[in-house]
């Protein structure tokens, strides 16, 4: 909804001040709460800097493609995407993190792929938007999770790291009369906040993947895409047709599958703790 509200700028000059404004806010924030300590001995390590910058970069993909797929009226891909990056991030965390998954985790993220493949050889259409937003999200999630970094420090090296690019991507673009200038006093309101608003959830994103295991990370990410898809449909009047409901459905029960694995999970592990406390 925030980005939509800017719809008239291009998304590159969009793109250009999520990052340089998110820098600055979080630059802020290392001020009041004195984290330079952890900046400056990041710094002094080549290795886990060349990390922090995949992350910024895949990051950088992901906003892009996020601001130009809602301002053109793909909101509903938008959504999709994001439903498929919780099972991505599932993917990842056997694969890289050794989680482990049930069978019936397994079985979800066939589902998923199932309905991915559905759209691509039944309909002709490969989802580009959605397969580009799932998969840069969920791995830069896994970069930050085999970081180990409080997500302050991450993400203030991360957009410190493309901060240069996207300063001159401005003033360029406002030089050349392809930005904000002239616009009103709310518009510059809404890119100034750009910051705010793209950090926030980032920096307890950064959090979280420290905290809980990814698996985990991934299932609660479920929550945004549904948002999405009722702004599409109900706010922004895109349409959601027969086959797009198709795919969304086996998507759908990939996420049922999950979520009743989990619930499974949980059931059972009270069940022993309740065991194990009345043998004692």
């Amino acid at each position: 909804m925030y980005w939509k509200l800017l719809d008239h700028l291009s998304p590159i000059y969009i793109l250009s001040a999520r990052i340089v404004f998110s820098f600055f806010f979080c630059v802020l924030l290392v001020a009041v709460m004195r984290c330079w300590p952890k900046i400056r001995a990041e710094l002094r390590r080549p290795g886990r800097m060349l990390r922090i910058l995949a992350a910024s970069l895949l990051i950088t993909v992901n906003w892009g493609i996020y601001i130009a797929a809602v301002n053109s009226g793909h909101v509903i891909d938008v959504s999709m995407g994001y439903y498929l990056n919780p099972l991505f991030v599932i993917l990842l965390s056997t694969c890289f993190f050794r989680e482990k998954l049930s069978r019936m985790e397994w079985l979800a993220i066939g589902l998923a792929g199932a309905g991915v493949f559905l759209m691509i050889f039944r309909f002709g259409q490969i989802p580009w938007i959605s397969l580009m937003l799932g998969t840069t999200f969920a791995a830069y999630g896994g970069v930050k999770k085999a970081l180990h970094l409080d997500g302050l420090t991450s993400l203030t090296l991360e957009t410190a790291c493309i901060f240069p690019v996207f300063a001159a991507s401005l003033f360029f673009m406002e030089h050349a009369g392809q930005g904000a200038a002239g616009s009103s006093a709310g518009v510059w309101i809404l890119i100034l906040f750009s910051g705010v608003v793209t950090a926030t959830p980032l920096l307890l994103y950064g959090q979280a993947v420290k905290w809980i295991p990814f698996s985990t990370v991934g299932f609660f990410q479920y929550i945004a895409p549904t948002i999405t898809l009722i702004l599409g449909v109900l706010l922004f009047n895109e349409p959601f047709t027969m086959e797009d409901f198709t795919v969304f459905l086996f998507i759908w029960l990939a996420l049922a599958v999950y979520l009743g694995s989990s619930l499974m999970n949980i059931w059972k592990g009270r069940k022993q703790n309740k065991g194990g406390k009345n043998l004692g």
